[in-house]
């Protein structure tokens, strides 16, 4: 952004060169103190115009890259979203996890989030405060979301492999009912290299992250042949799912129920 501002005016007659140049050199030290603590990233001045006595005409351009930093920044979340029917707070959800979900927190734009919720930029502002406090709201509601459904569809104490897996599909297809892109947006967020988005959704990330691990820790690969690597089946799998999922949005194929039935097969194949 960029910040302009001129000034024109007579000074007195004693005003000298170097008197000028500490008035304007102390007006760039308070602009800098005023921005650095507002947490901007990068900072320019561009300082324009020749000072004579008895008169001033200068022009003081500042370009900064707006930067705020997760700690300065205010996350603010209104509680009364949820006095929303279920059907517009759904609507809006699901718009905000589509485009998060395709692009990421830097690309998406909630001009096109509005759009797809079919509601006022306003009112989502209203409801989320900024760009970052809806992206928060609503990687932390599918994180809530997700672990419910695969806690309720996983039997603690199933130790085969590869039933687990077939298990946690069958919770995600519950997840993929009600809220299409939500598989989509988690596996964005992993990929996520936004700073501030990273700060906002990392207590989270390690939640799910670690309700993955007890799943993975719960399988005995006992009944596998020797050679197996317990690692790269996990791996292999998990890419291999990802894949069919992510192909079947570009392609405008997804169908929650025929894509759980393609992961089960490739779950039954290996």
């Amino acid at each position: 952004r960029t910040y302009r501002c001129r000034c024109h005016q007579k000074l007195p007659k004693f005003f000298s060169h170097f008197s000028l140049l500490l008035l304007h050199i102390s007006i760039l030290l308070l602009t800098s103190i005023l921005i650095r603590n507002a947490s901007y990233e990068k900072r320019k001045f561009y300082y324009f115009g020749l000072p004579s006595p008895g008169k001033c005409d200068i022009v003081i351009e500042l370009t900064v890259k707006v930067n705020f930093t997760p700690e300065r920044m205010e996350i603010r979340m209104n509680e009364k979203f949820f006095d929303l029917k279920k059907e517009k707070q759904d609507r809006m959800i699901n718009a905000a996890l589509k485009i998060f979900g395709m692009r990421g927190y830097s690309f998406a734009s909630t001009d096109d989030i509005v759009k797809e919720a079919g509601i006022s930029k306003g009112l989502l502002f209203h409801y989320f405060g900024s760009k970052l406090g809806l992206y928060s709201f609503i990687y932390d509601y599918s994180v809530r979301f997700m672990s419910m459904e695969l806690k309720a569809a996983v039997d603690a104490k199933e130790t085969n492999y590869f039933t687990l897996q077939k298990q946690m599909e069958a919770g995600r297809l519950q997840v993929l009912k009600n809220y299409p892109c939500m598989q989509l947006f988690l596996e964005k967020c992993n990929a996520e290299i936004t700073p501030e988005a990273l700060t906002a959704i990392e207590e989270k990330k390690r939640e799910l992250t670690d309700l993955y691990d007890a799943f993975d820790a719960q399988a005995d690969f006992s009944h596998l042949p020797a050679e197996t690597d317990a690692v790269k089946l996990r791996h292999i799998l998990r890419y291999t799912l990802k894949s069919l999922m992510e192909d079947r949005f570009l392609t405008g194929s997804f169908q929650a129920e025929l894509l759980y039935q393609e992961n089960v097969a490739y779950i039954e194949f290996l």
